[in-house]
């Protein structure tokens, strides 16, 4: 109980502590100059996403389009367990059967590495490939845009176009070759978004490469596919479009996020909330509201898991343009220094926390935290996922999603925290290491934060219930 007591008050701690943002504090100094467009923040935003093709059996068209795009050396990127399974044995035969000349590249690591990433570039550096198709989950779909990434530049050094500050972050200017995806799981929207996350070994944290140049050139969202994921995959993937939908909905706004652009190609994908982002991410939340829970219980539920595959498009169009902030931040060494810990139903040689898991484990404390910033979409979100909301108090808001969170994830056998996931105290200054470098994602937070408040969000999320 004596735990229980100080996950409340740490909790509480930090949704009374005082904002130090520029726009609440006097004490706040540093004020940026402005940049060439005149403005210190941003007054602009842009929309991109690859385009989408939806429908139960649309799989079957894969192979017109590779005619239609005229490809003869065709790359299909999978990975050890789904080359086994009906998607990718469907696409395989289809290729057979339309004389399709490809090679086939089925090492891809799930939750990759920086090294994994190499391997898979250097293969498709010598297959001098015209067009691409990933067919799986954000694993295979990331370390297929970044296949196509460093083939269509075969001189950069890795880091080139890996994010600042681990990576230099360069602007891509040259053309890639087509990209078909053909997503198997409901959770990343890689298949919408120019995002590639890896794990960079070396510092024990996630990274990633970001760039509309990378976004699909299709789409190809076929929900017959969703039906061999196991229950707690399809779990873990829902929870990865929760938080796309509820940090994008709650993200900075995009006018408040500096510096703006000295030219527009500098422009982030990820560039705060907006108008457009904020009517996927929503429509995403109530699909979820509606549909997780009878996905993961039936895996034989077309019409849950079919619309779990759109809820992931319709969230992937929301935060590919908006962006995500302290759970996924905080995310990438949860997922990068697991220790020992296997997630069930997952088919791999090494232990895994998977991605969605480790986002949705830190939700309700991160929400707790940035609630006073922008209470009504906070409500709005508990409203959504089943609260009710009648007469309760702005500045309860984080409080309520937090506890609306908590919920849900009770009912869908969710591990009680970090700690169950083999994380203690002692490793928290490592996850807060882990997080700093994250500043991509964690700068577009509603609230800004220091290391100590990350520390106190992690301290707790060690449980949750």
């Amino acid at each position: 109980m004596a735990g229980r007591d100080r996950v409340v008050e740490l909790l509480r701690q930090l949704q009374r502590a005082s904002c130090r943002c520029p726009a609440h504090s006097q004490s706040y100094s540093q004020a940026p100059h402005p940049s060439a467009c005149g403005k210190t923040t941003d007054y602009a935003f842009e929309m991109a996403c690859s385009n989408i093709r939806y429908g139960e059996g649309v799989t079957k068209e894969l192979t017109m389009d590779l005619q239609n795009l005229g490809a003869r050396n065709v790359c299909l990127m999978t990975d050890k367990n789904l080359v086994q399974l009906p998607p990718v044995k469907a696409v395989l035969n289809s290729f057979s059967k339309h004389n399709i000349n490809f090679k086939l590249y089925d090492k891809v690591r799930v939750e990759p590495t920086d090294a994994s990433f190499k391997e898979a570039i250097d293969f498709a550096k010598k297959g001098h490939f015209d067009a691409y198709v990933a067919v799986g989950g954000g694993s295979v779909i990331d370390t297929c845009k970044a296949a196509n990434l460093y083939s269509s530049n075969p001189e950069a050094d890795f880091l080139d176009f890996v994010n600042a500050p681990i990576g230099k972050g360069k602007p891509v200017t040259t053309a890639l070759k087509p990209l078909i995806a053909v997503p198997t799981t409901s959770g990343t929207g890689s298949e919408t978004t120019g995002v590639a996350v890896f794990d960079f070994k070396h510092l024990k944290a996630k990274t990633g490469i970001a760039s509309r140049a990378l976004k699909p050139t299709l789409g190809m969202v076929d929900p017959l596919h969703t039906l061999h994921m196991p229950q707690r995959v399809a779990a873990n993937s829902g929870f990865d479009v929760l938080c796309h939908a509820l940090e994008s909905y709650t993200a900075l706004p995009y006018n408040m996020r500096s510096p703006c652009p000295t030219n527009p190609i500098n422009r982030p994908a990820y560039q705060g909330s907006n108008p457009i982002s904020d009517v996927w991410s929503k429509h995403a939340l109530h699909i979820l509201a509606k549909y997780l829970k009878r996905a993961v219980k039936d895996p034989g539920d077309l019409e849950a898991r079919s619309s779990m595959h759109l809820a992931s498009v319709f969230a992937g169009i929301g935060f590919g343009n908006a962006g995500v902030h302290l759970c996924h931040g905080m995310s990438y060494p949860i997922a990068g220094l697991v220790k020992t810990y296997h997630a069930k139903d997952y088919v791999v040689d090494h232990p895994l926390v998977p991605h969605g898991l480790s986002v949705v484990l830190t939700s309700p404390a991160v929400f707790t935290f940035t609630g006073p910033m922008c209470p009504e979409r906070h409500l709005e979100a508990a409203a959504i996922l089943g609260a009710n909301i009648r007469n309760r108090k702005r500045e309860d808001a984080g409080l309520i999603l937090a506890d609306t969170l908590r919920k849900f994830l009770f009912e869908l056998d969710v591990d009680d925290g970090l700690g169950a996931v083999g994380y203690t105290k002692d490793d928290i200054p490592a996850l807060v290491k882990g997080t700093i470098p994250q500043e991509r994602v964690t700068k577009l937070a509603p609230r800004p934060h220091t290391e100590e408040d990350l520390t106190n969000l992690f301290e707790a999320s060690m449980k949750i219930y």
